[in-house]
């Protein structure tokens, strides 16, 4: 695999990780669906900061339990009630405080509908996401490409460690870096960079683990100079 990866080659790797896994459907959602499920997508994608997406899963069966479902409804609800809710999803405190940003922009700018905010063209909508409080680079990625539906690479530690493990040159190392990487070569694709990313992730997390990976087992294993060096 070249230092310098050509769109045949990330083309090569979805298609690998695809046919070992099948579709991922990623954004999962559970309990709404159509516009209706982008409440679910964003609260997911804060609950899931510096955590497992079973305990974050956990938490918005909880939030839905709770009957605090919506942007109105989290606004309303006393702190108390979204901390016990979230619990499972660690940094309750802190992410309650999220939800509650997101949720007070909705109703104070955006007459409670996430549509009105997805209305704006990319780069607007990106950087109205990461004013919000709580809404870093990945977290706005999420909510633009799983619940916008606008072409916004998605990038995590996941995505990265395969990256480095690949020997892929990256100009620098910060989040745009790594994103450019994949949005230079691929075709604009909202549906395929939602999908890839998910492959990514769940390679990731089953098979290019940052700890012990099984690289005896990995599809990716003739293209990967590390997992090469790791089974001798």
């Amino acid at each position: 695999m070249p230092t310098n990866p050509t769109t045949t080659d990330l083309l090569e790797i979805y298609d690998r990780l695809l046919a070992k896994t099948g579709p991922r459907n990623w954004w999962p959602v559970k309990y709404d669906s159509g516009t209706r499920a982008n409440f679910e997508i964003v609260a997911g994608a804060i609950l899931v900061q510096n955590t497992t997406w079973k305990n974050a899963e956990r938490a918005l069966a909880n939030l839905h339990k709770a009957n605090i479902w919506g942007y109105t409804a989290v606004h309303e609800a006393p702190d108390s009630d979204l901390v016990e809710a979230i619990r499972s999803s660690g940094y309750y405190n802190t992410k309650t405080t999220k939800l509650k940003a997101f949720a007070k922009v909705m109703i104070d700018e955006y007459s409670g509908y996430d549509a009105n905010l997805f209305a704006y063209e990319l780069p607007e909508l990106r950087t109205r996401l990461i004013r919000i409080y709580g809404i870093g680079e990945e977290t706005a990625d999420d909510i633009i490409l799983y619940a916008a539906k606008k072409p916004s690479f998605v990038m995590d530690s996941y995505t990265r460690r395969i990256v480095d493990r690949l020997g892929w040159k990256v100009k620098g190392n910060k989040y745009a870096d790594y994103q450019h990487l994949f949005e230079s070569k691929l075709d604009t694709d909202v549906e395929m960079w939602g999908e890839f990313h998910a492959q990514l992730d769940g390679h990731a997390a089953r098979t290019c683990r940052k700890l012990n990976p099984l690289c005896s087992e990995c599809v990716l294993l003739d293209l990967c100079p590390t997992g090469q060096k790791v089974i001798g």
